[in-house]
C-alpha cells in the first residue's frame, strides 16, 4: 500500500503497529512541542551520520525544514527508497511542505550538517477537515 492511500486514516485503518509511531520507536529524534485533539506538533532534529530507527508517521502534516542536509530514506526491508544525493532539489528552508503519511522507514543523515523539521501532524481525517472548513465558510 502507498502512504497517500492514508490521506484519510482513522485509528481503524492505519495497518501498522502504535510502536512503530515516531515518539514510541525513533523518541531519540522525536519529540513533542505541541499535541491536542487535531494535531500533534514534532520536531525532529539528526545531527550528521545519525541513524533513525525504523518508524512510521500516521497522519499527513505540514513540513517546515529547519535545517538541510542530504539523507537516505530506506524501507521496512532496509531498501533505499530516497537518496537526495541523486538529482534532488534542496528544499527551501522554512517554507511549509506537504507530506502524506509514511510508512514504516528509517533515516540516515549522509550529509555534513544537522537536520532539523518540525512537522504539524494533522490528525482529523480529511472527512473531518471538509467538514470544519464548511462549517467556517459562513
Amino acid at each position: 500500500m502507498k502512504s497517500s492511500e492514508f490521506s484519510a486514516n482513522s485509528e481503524q485503518n492505519w495497518p501498522w503497529a502504535e510502536s512503530l509511531d515516531a515518539l514510541v520507536a525513533a523518541r531519540d529524534h522525536h519529540s513533542i512541542l505541541f499535541e491536542n485533539g487535531a494535531v500533534r506538533v514534532v520536531q525532529t532534529p539528526v545531527l550528521p551520520g545519525h541513524l533513525v530507527a525504523l518508524h512510521t508517521h500516521r497522519w499527513p502534516c505540514v513540513l517546515f525544514i529547519l535545517s538541510w542536509s542530504h539523507i537516505l530514506r530506506r524501507n521496512h526491508l532496509g531498501r533505499v527508497k530516497l537518496d537526495t544525493r541523486q538529482a534532488f532539489e534542496v528544499p527551501q528552508l522554512n517554507m511549509p511542505i506537504w507530506q502524506e503519511p509514511l510508512a514504516p522507514h528509517s533515516l540516515e543523515n549522509v550529509g555534513g550538517t544537522e537536520i532539523n523539521t518540525i512537522q504539524v501532524e494533522i490528525k482529523t481525517t480529511r472527512l473531518e477537515r471538509t467538514m470544519i472548513a464548511f462549517l467556517y465558510l459562513d
